[in-house]
Formats: C-alpha cells, structure tokens, sequence
C-alpha cells in the first residue's frame, strides 16, 4: 500500500486533495460549537423554560424532515445543524423561541448551498414547519443569528470530511467504485446529528469514524489501510478516534436496531387544525384535474387511487366545514418521514 504523501501522489488530483484535507483541518476548530455552551445544555434538566438536550434533538430531527419536504440536500442539513448548535452555544435560548431559530438557521443554510431557484419560499417554510411566527420574525431573528456568528454561516462539516475521505480511499483502491455508498454513510452522519453529543466531536474525527465502521463491514483489508493512512495525515490520535468511533458505533447500532421506528414508505398522513388548513395556499391541497393515464391500457382501481395523490380526502374535509375543534387530514405523495432511512 503506497503512503498517501505528496510525492506518491504528484498526478494532481492526490495533491489537490491533501491540499484541500489540509485546508479542512485547518478551519475545523473555527466553526465547531463552543463545547462550554453544549456541556450547560446537556446537563440543564427539562423544564418549561430552559433548553434541553432532548428539545435540541427534536428540533434537529424538524430540521430533517423540512429539509426532506423541501428537497434540499444533505449539505444544506448539515449546515443548518452546525448554524443552530453554534448560536445555542453561545446564546441562552428559551424553549418558546427555538422553532423560529432552528426554521432561520434552515433558511441561512439553503441561501447558502442551494441554487437560487431551490431556495424554499419564507412563508412556504412558516406554514409547513407551523412555528408560529412571521415573516417579519424570521428576517429579525435571521440578523441576530448572523451578528452572533460574525456572519460565519458557511462553515466546514463533518459532511465535506466525509465527501473528501470518500473521495480519497477510492483513488486509492483496486476495489470497486461502488463498493462504499456515499448515501449510506449521509444518512449515518444525519443520524448522529440528530445527537447533540456528536456536536462535540471534530468533523474529521466524525467522518473518519463513519467510514471506518462502514469499511471494517466490507472486510476489505485495502480499504482499511487507506484508511489508516488518512487518519494519520490528519493527525488524529487513536485515543480521540476510538472514543468517538465507540460513541459512533452504538448510536448507529440503535438505529439499526428493530426498537427504533423506520419510514415505512408509505404516503406522509399530515393532520393540521381547520384554522391552519385554512391559511394554506391552495396549491397545497389542490388536486389535479386529470389523473395520470397509463401508456399500456386500462388504469386499475389502485392505479387510480395513486394518479390522485390521495389528496381527495383532504378537499372533502374542507368542504364539508368540520367544527374548529376537528382535524383535517391532508395525504401527501412523499417518500419522506420523520424517522430516519438508511439506503439499502
């Protein structure tokens, strides 16, 4: 197994990428949460008005599924996570005003990543995310977010660690390119986000943990030595790696585990008040004139059930006017939930 050192790697593309691992870990420490500021969170018992790590948790699994609602990528996730740890850790939040915050930092972080035209509407995120504030708030709050963080938004993640890994253990295997999924290892590292104790971890000690684990599974020996041979050029020392790796290891093995729920797939059942149903815009309850017809004959009754998106429901509830204190049941087509999905 060649050493990954510059003069092993003169071909240009291994230079570019130790000169980039190099840049990542330098930047690393400027952009991680102050561990202070997430220690006093860990430790604050739940109550009506302080912060929480479980109400932390909860508000990063919102930030997923808004991010899956929306289609936004992996990146744009990632970076909304670490703009929301980064304020909680130095500012004292109270509970009431954290799904105003976590909905701003997703905001910043789609401005940042996302291409113009896939940048969600601000009043579209309002309604679907239901947090209760305006506009005008969440331009406020987006300031506050910013001055405190220097106007830092763009920062190094764990998920650009894991990109460049990736990137450099397939340069250097025989083995095929397909043989580590690049999917598989995003939804881990979204599953350990969704933990405010691996906010704690370096980004380069994170993905090099995920990858490891990912690697001893293929029992692939060269993918292994590569590996060893990154994390010696990042300069991370076995204590911190197998600490982290540990931590790592179970959180991923209670996701896998059968106790933890899954998406099934199925359509997203979103129930919401009549009140709130009546503030949508109409094209989120709208239905399609025309189903979708097949291209080889007959359309069957379960075809026809799908071609409408199941959204019938939701206008039969709203024109039969239920009392304010019913529900209306809104069925959207997504291949989105709550609850995390690892590739197959």
């Amino acid at each position: 197994m060649k050493d990954l050192g510059t003069e092993n790697l003169a071909g240009g593309e291994g230079v570019q990428l130790l000169g980039l691992l190099s840049f990542y870990l330098e930047q690393e420490q400027r952009f991680q949460p102050r561990e202070k500021g997430l220690s006093l969170i860990e430790a604050t018992p739940e109550n009506d008005n302080t912060l929480c790590s479980r109400l932390r948790n909860a508000k990063v699994e919102d930030l997923r599924s808004l991010a899956n609602f929306f289609g936004s990528c992996t990146e744009t996730f990632v970076l909304a996570v670490n703009i929301l740890d980064r304020f909680l850790a130095l500012m004292k939040v109270k509970p009431k005003h954290l799904s105003c915050i976590g909905v701003c930092c997703f905001l910043l972080a789609a401005g940042i990543v996302e291409e113009e035209c896939n940048i969600p509407c601000v009043h579209d995120v309002i309604r679907i995310s239901q947090c209760k504030c305006t506009a005008s708030d969440i331009k406020r709050m987006e300031k506050i977010i910013s001055e405190k963080l220097h106007y830092e938004l763009e920062a190094t993640t764990a998920l650009n660690f894991l990109h460049l890994y990736h990137t450099i253990v397939l340069c250097h295997t025989s083995e095929r390119k397909d043989i580590l999924s690049l999917d598989k290892l995003e939804a881990q590292l979204k599953a350990c986000h969704c933990r405010l104790v691996f906010s704690k971890a370096k980004p380069s000690i994170l993905a090099l943990c995920l990858l490891n684990l990912e690697v001893e599974t293929l029992k692939s020996v060269e993918l292994l030595e590569t590996l060893l041979h990154v994390k010696k050029h990042s300069k991370i020392n076995d204590t911190e790696f197998f600490y982290w790796r540990e931590l790592v290891s179970k959180c991923l093995a209670e996701y896998s585990s059968p106790e933890c729920c899954k998406p099934d797939l199925k359509k997203l059942v979103w129930i919401v008040s009549r009140r709130t149903a009546q503030n949508l815009h109409n094209s989120y309850y709208s239905v399609p004139e025309l189903p979708t017809i097949p291209e080889g004959g007959c359309l069957d009754e379960s075809e026809s059930e799908d071609s409408c998106e199941d959204m019938s429901c939701g206008e039969e509830s709203l024109s039969s006017s239920p009392p304010c204190d019913q529900e209306c049941t809104f069925f959207f087509d997504f291949k989105v939930a709550q609850t995390l999905c690892f590739p197959s």
